[in-house]
């Protein structure tokens, strides 16, 4: 029997490293793309699997309620996998009401929709899809699986991690945002008992990342010559995390988790910013080398963003105990990856 999966924002950065490595692990998958492609969304991203018979792109808003019971209904949907939110921190303390329409309203549009036809139409559904498992240990489906972020859980101080126990207090609109889905989702699962998981992820890295992210900026401006800004001092800290490695998270926490949980995915990787710079100018200076200088000549600190969290870093033994993952990059190859892709793309 075939598997419907209704991936959400599967055009942006990681939902679109998502479908590709999901398509070709479970031939008996077919996955339904629903995004808005917005500026952050891209179509191209795709272009390797847009021919693949199990793979359906819809343009559409999460928010749009009749839209996604059309989805629900037409492709008889038993599993959710909702990447889809807007997600730059700086985007969302100039214009914070997008980021409270996608990532809240458009959250409880899916999870509602999903309970209404899993939950509320039995013989439609539950009956349907009651015998359904996974191909590894029989988790019972459907399934919602909501992507979150570590930035939930505010800052840390120079010591200590995130743990799924950690109380949230997210400290910029887009964090907010997220940490009040996180709240919804969860809140389906203790009062309707809809199948439920929830992951937060470190910073993750790596290829197709939009060029408002550090990584692309730095290895962007590095190249056409520009300064390479830096946020106040440079000594933030995050934790990062390779998509790929992320993606595979993914897999074993929808498939093997149990309901209602969550779990954290980082990468152990802790680096600030100054680190992360240095790093890939040093790797540019041998790949692609300046006719004078380094690229760490073009590096600038500028004015520090407001409520910038000073370090996040993801304690990630639950999944790692539980569900047998860990990360297999850790940041200097991961990086070199990332950068090695941007040179090939960027022309």
């Amino acid at each position: 029997m075939k598997t419907n999966i209704l991936v959400t924002g599967g055009a942006g950065f990681i939902g679109s490293n998502f479908i590709p490595f999901f398509l070709e692990r479970y031939p008996t998958y077919n996955v339904i793309n629903l995004d808005l492609l917005t500026y952050a969304g891209n179509i191209h991203n795709l272009r390797g699997i847009q021919k693949n018979p199990r793979f359906k792109f819809i343009r559409g808003d999460i928010c749009n309620r009749e839209l996604v019971e059309f989805i629900f209904n037409e492709y008889s949907i038993n599993g959710v996998i909702h990447f889809a939110a807007e997600s730059h921190v700086d985007n969302s303390i100039k214009k914070p009401d997008v980021f409270i329409k996608t990532n809240i309203n458009g959250t409880h549009t899916l999870v509602d929709v999903a309970y209404q036809f899993w939950m509320e139409k039995p013989f439609v559904y539950n009956h349907k899809y009651k015998n359904s498992v996974s191909p590894d240990k029989g988790t019972i489906f459907p399934r919602f699986h909501h992507i979150s972020t570590d930035e939930v859980y505010g800052t840390l101080g120079p010591k200590g991690l995130f743990t799924e126990s950690t109380p949230y207090a997210p400290n910029s609109p887009y964090s907010a945002s997220k940490a009040s889905s996180d709240m919804i989702v969860r809140s389906y699962h203790h009062t309707y008992g809809l199948n439920t998981i929830i992951t937060n992820c470190s910073n993750n890295y790596g290829p197709k990342q939009h060029d408002e992210k550090l990584i692309p900026t730095i290895i962007r401006n590095a190249i056409k010559g520009n300064i390479i800004p830096i946020y106040g001092d440079g000594k933030n800290i995050r934790d990062w995390l390779y998509v790929l490695d992320h993606c595979k998270a993914i897999d074993l926490a929808y498939h093997n988790g149990k309901a209602g949980e969550t779990y954290n995915i980082g990468g152990k990787n802790e680096k600030d910013n100054n680190y992360v710079a240095i790093k890939i100018c040093q790797i540019l200076d041998e790949l692609k080398p300046k006719q004078k200088g380094s690229y760490r000549d073009q590096i600038k600190y500028v004015e520090d963003r407001a409520g910038h969290d000073r370090r996040y870093a993801i304690d990630a033994g639950k999944i790692e105990n539980d569900l047998g993952w860990k990360a297999e990059e850790n940041f200097e190859s991961g990086i070199l990856k990332a950068v090695e892709w941007y040179l090939e793309h960027y022309k």
